[in-house]
Formats: C-alpha cells, sequence, structure tokens
C-alpha cells in the first residue's frame, strides 16, 4: 500500500483502519515560523503523514503528541480517551531553531478500538462473510494458501475498505503466534486437519479472546475428544466455540452461515463495549504495546 502523503488522506486511512492517531494543528503564529497557521499534519505510533515545517519545532510536537496518544490510551476506561491539547511553542534556542517566532499547536487525540479477528479459509463461506464484516470495527486478517481464491474475492469486491489484510501463506498456523494481543480467531479452512492444527494453535495462546471453527456437531465432538487426548484441559477446550455462529439463524446455504457468524460477532463487540469488566481485562492484554510505544516515545 502507498504511503498517503496528505494529513488528509492519512486521517482517512486511519478510519479506515481503525487506528489510533494524533491530528497536529498550528494555530495562531507569531513572527517567523516554519508553517503558517491552519497547517496540519498527523502523527500515529509509528508513522508521521505530511508535516508543519520539519526541523526540531516538527520533531518535538511529534513526541509529544505520541506521548499524548499513549497518555489517552491509558485513560481509555475512564471514557476520555479522545481528548484536545493545546501546547505553546517558542521558536528559540530551546528549539535548537533560530526562527525568532511562536505557535500555538492543537493536539486533537483520537484513540480507537479496534478488535484483531484473524480469518483462516477463503472458501465459499468466507467470501460471503468478508463483504458483511468489514463494516464492523474489526481489524481483519485473512489467511490461506491459495492465491487464486484471494484474486476471485478482489476481482468481484473492489471495494472493501481499509480494515481488511490479506495474508498468503503456506503456513498458516505460523502465523497465529504473529497475531495482536488479545485476538479473535475464526477457522473454516478446506482441511480438516489444518482446522485442527489452527485450533490447538489457538488454545495454546492463552489470550485468544474468540475461537471459533465452522462443522458440524460430529465435527466439534471429535475435535473435543482429540483435544483431550492430546492433554488440554476441559476448561481450555470450552474456549473453542464449534459450531460457530448464531444457531437461530436458519439455513445452510454459505450467505446463512454468513449471516450467523456476522451476528454472533456483533454480540461479541457489543458486549465488549458495554461491559466495563471485559473492556478492562481486554485493556490489560495491550500492555506490551503501551510498553512499546513508550520505550519509542
Amino acid at each position: 500500500m502507498i504511503k498517503p502523503r496528505t494529513w488528509f488522506d492519512a486521517l482517512h486511512l486511519c478510519q479506515q483502519q481503525a487506528k489510533s492517531y494524533v491530528l497536529v494543528t498550528l494555530l495562531a503564529t507569531a513572527g517567523s515560523t516554519p508553517r503558517d497557521g491552519g497547517t496540519k499534519m498527523l502523527v500515529c505510533a509509528d508513522e508521521t503523514y505530511d508535516t508543519i515545517g520539519g526541523g526540531n519545532l516538527e520533531h518535538s510536537v511529534t513526541q509529544r503528541a505520541r506521548f499524548l496518544l499513549i497518555e489517552n490510551q491509558k485513560n481509555a476506561l475512564a471514557g476520555t480517551s479522545n481528548t484536545q491539547h493545546v501546547e505553546h511553542f517558542p521558536l528559540s534556542s530551546k528549539l535548537g531553531q533560530c526562527c525568532g517566532g511562536a505557535t500555538n499547536v492543537l493536539f486533537e487525540v483520537f484513540v480507537s478500538h479496534c478488535q484483531q479477528l484473524a480469518l483462516y479459509g477463503a472458501g465459499h463461506v468466507a467470501q460471503a462473510l468478508v463483504p458483511i464484516i468489514v463494516q464492523l470495527p474489526l481489524q481483519i486478517v485473512w489467511v490461506d494458501e491459495r492465491e487464486v481464491l484471494f484474486n476471485e474475492f478482489k476481482a468481484n469486491y473492489t471495494h472493501v475498505g481499509g480494515n481488511l489484510k490479506y495474508v498468503l501463506s503456506d503456513e498458516p498456523v505460523a502465523t497465529v503466534k504473529q497475531l495482536n494481543p488479545n485476538p479473535w480467531m475464526l477457522i473454516m479452512t478446506h482441511n480438516h486437519q489444518l482446522d485442527y492444527d489452527l485450533v490447538t494453535a489457538g488454545l495454546e495462546r492463552q489470550d485468544v479472546a474468540y475461537l471459533g471453527m465452522i462443522g458440524s456437531d460430529t465435527k466439534a465432538r471429535r475435535f473435543t475428544t482429540r483435544l483431550g487426548h492430546r492433554g488440554f484441559s476441559h476448561e481450555a477446550i470450552e474456549r473453542l466455540i464449534s459450531p460457530v455462529g448464531d444457531l437461530s439463524v436458519p439455513g445452510k446455504e454459505p450467505i446463512n452461515v454468513a449471516v450467523s457468524i456476522a451476528a454472533q460477532l456483533m454480540q461479541k463487540l457489543q458486549v465488549i463495549n458495554k461491559d466495563p469488566a471485559k473492556q478492562k481485562a481486554q485493556w490489560l492484554t495491550n500492555q506490551q504495546l503501551i510498553a512499546k510505544l513508550e520505550t519509542n516515545s
């Protein structure tokens, strides 16, 4: 993907991908300044977009924006994750600049709460499901080893949003360890052994908050038996949701199954959004990411 050149395009991309960011705006300026009032740039944890003039001013503003982003992520549970803040920056020797002017900078912090969903398999149900769930606040990682199926989907759906990432991999199980903290996993591959290997990899990760697998009651019972023989506890095995989906939705056609799964995902998203205890549990799993941001700030 080509990196956006303007703050406006970057803001649109961040909103599509549910990515946290700080929108920086130069307000009133006095004297000589690198850019005029109204100039904007966008700062993320790992990227910056556009410029407010470069130099030490931009460096200091970027560092301050990332600090505010971290602080607002920490305060997310208190409902204060999106805030505005104004600071004064004199362009003096303190900043290593000799313009002689000064500017007030507006920091608008927007913290996104986006759940990552790893979808394994690109068959008929997945092809029907993805156009629905890309409209949800999910960061979707779609994994399959069959490029032709991804190409077919891309040909039919040219505008599915920026929150969908295609991962072509001959070793889908290896990608489980690469997922973000507290991921959701949805397994629907064409191979029962691969399904089983993905389930075991998901159970071995203690932080997988949702582990769903498509299949019949018979398949689910067989997997439960195999997992027990492998040494997984009853409590661990109960984390597997199979058959997956809202079973009150009738029909076995791909679109029916897709709608039932989408309904279940929506229900889980509502629980996370409304239950403070679940919000806190999910937040605690992301402390490693916060620590990394603090180290880089």
